[in-house]
């Protein structure tokens, strides 16, 4: 059986999902099935806006954090061969001379 591709939804979406939900003029399982979403995403969504309340800064996306953890690496690959450059400018300029 094949897995099924997740859908993201947009941070506008997550909160106007949240509050429409919040309002309690409907019933959160009926709120749910006419945005095409399961009860549980909109609770997970109120308590990640919750929590970045409480922290004060949103919480990053997971391709985010992938981006930055592959940049790091990057630039930490990319400072071993600017030193080995620097020393190898050294060697090459001892012998010339």
């Amino acid at each position: 059986m094949e897995r099924k591709q997740y859908k993201r939804y947009s941070r506008e979406f997550k909160l106007k999902s949240v509050r429409l939900a919040s309002l309690g003029e409907k019933p959160k399982a009926q709120i749910a099935r006419e945005l095409g979403i399961r009860v549980n995403q909109l609770r997970n969504w109120r308590l990640e806006f919750e929590e970045e309340e409480r922290i004060g800064a949103p919480k990053r996306a997971p391709a985010q954090e992938e981006d930055v953890a592959k940049f790091r690496h990057e630039n930490a690959r990319l400072l071993e061969e600017n030193e080995l450059l620097k020393k190898a400018a050294i060697y090459s300029a001892r012998g010339s001379t």
